[in-house]
C-alpha cells in the first residue's frame, strides 16, 4: 500500500514539473533584440556603373558637319547599316538603303534625326536607333600662327568654340609673343577683323569679350613691339615694350644708368606719320611707342 503511494505522488509530481515548463516564456532571440539590431552591419548598396554617362548637355552633339568629315553611324542591332565614312565636298554621304543624304551643315543630333526618319518612312526599321559619332574633324578647322605655343590648324570640334579654347589648345602665347591677338575671317560674306586683349581676357575681365570662332577663322600672335636703348646704360640694345610703358621703366630695364650716365639730354629716336624720324625729348614719366631709340648721354661732370 506504502509502495504504491510513493509512486502515486511521483507521478503527480512529474506531471506538474512538465506543465510548468510548457508553460514557461521562451528565451528571447539575442539577434532579435533593439540592441542586436544596433550592432548589426547595415547592408551597402551596389556600387553604380562606372560607364554612367555624365550629367549636363552633350555639347558634342551640337557640332556642325563639314566636308572632310568622318562619321561613324551605328544602327541599333543592324550592323549591317553600321558603317564609317567620310563627307564629300558637297556635303553628301552615301547610306545603304536610304542612297544620298545630306548632312553638311547640320549638327550631329540633326543627322542621327535624318537617317532615322529615312529608315523609319522606308519601312525598314520600325523603331531605329541611331548614333553617330565624328571621328576625325576636317570640316572645320581654324588656324593658329605666329607667336603661338603650337602653331598650327586646329578642329573645332564643338559649336560655339571660344577664342581662349582655341588659344589654349595652340598652347597659348609663347615667350616673346604679343598679348593683343588678332582673330580674322568671314562673318556674313564680309571680312571680319577683331583684336582681343588676351590679359583682359584671363584677367578676370567680365567686360573682355571672348569671340566665337569659325570654320576658316586665323588667329594670329604677332612679336611683341620692341623699343631700343643705347649709350651710356648697362645693357643696350632692344626691350620688349609692355603696354604703357614710360621712359624711366625701360631705363630699369636696360639695367639703369652706368657711372658716367645722366638723365638730362636723353634724346628719343621716334617716326612720325610720314615715316620720317624726328627727335624728341620726354619726360621720364611719358609713354613710349613701337619703335623708339633711346640715347643715353654720357655726363661731363
Amino acid at each position: 500500500m506504502t509502495r504504491r503511494l510513493t509512486a502515486t505522488c511521483a507521478s503527480v509530481c512529474v506531471s506538474l514539473v512538465l506543465a510548468a515548463c510548457a508553460n514557461a516564456p521562451m528565451p528571447a532571440d539575442p539577434a532579435a533584440t533593439p540592441a542586436a539590431q544596433a550592432r548589426a552591419p547595415v547592408p551597402t548598396p551596389p556600387p553604380e556603373p562606372a560607364n554612367r554617362a555624365p550629367s549636363g548637355p552633350d555639347r558634342s552633339r551640337d557640332y556642325v558637319v563639314g566636308a572632310g568629315d568622318v562619321l561613324r553611324i551605328n544602327v541599333y542591332q543592324n550592323a549591317d547599316l553600321s558603317l564609317e565614312t567620310r563627307v564629300n565636298e558637297s556635303g553628301v554621304i552615301s547610306y545603304p538603303l536610304l542612297g544620298q543624304v545630306v548632312v553638311g551643315g547640320r549638327s550631329v543630333g540633326e543627322v542621327e534625326a535624318a537617317i532615322a526618319d529615312g529608315l523609319k518612312k522606308g519601312n525598314f526599321i520600325k523603331q531605329p536607333q541611331v548614333s553617330v559619332l565624328v571621328t576625325q574633324v576636317r570640316g572645320n578647322q581654324a588656324s593658329v600662327l605666329g607667336m603661338a605655343g603650337r602653331p598650327g590648324r586646329y578642329p573645332i570640334e564643338v559649336k560655339g568654340m571660344r577664342l581662349s579654347e582655341l588659344l589654349a589648345l595652340a598652347g597659348g602665347v609663347a615667350s616673346g609673343g604679343s598679348e593683343i591677338v588678332t582673330l580674322s575671317g568671314i562673318r556674313e560674306g564680309r571680312p571680319f577683323r577683331q583684336r582681343v586683349d588676351v590679359s583682359q581676357l584671363f584677367g578676370g575681365n567680365t567686360a573682355a569679350e571672348d569671340p566665337i570662332v569659325l570654320n576658316g577663322d586665323t588667329l594670329y600672335i604677332d612679336k611683341l613691339p620692341t623699343v631700343y636703348i643705347y649709350g651710356e646704360v648697362q645693357r643696350p640694345g632692344p626691350i620688349a615694350l609692355t603696354p604703357d610703358m614710360t621712359l624711366m621703366q625701360a631705363l630699369a630695364s636696360g639695367g639703369g644708368l652706368t657711372q658716367r650716365g645722366t638723365e638730362r639730354g636723353m634724346k628719343v629716336h621716334r617716326r612720325n606719320a610720314k615715316g620720317q624720324v624726328e627727335i624728341v625729348e620726354l619726360r621720364m614719366t611719358d609713354t613710349l611707342r613701337p619703335g623708339d631709340v633711346i640715347y643715353v648721354r654720357e655726363s661731363l661732370f
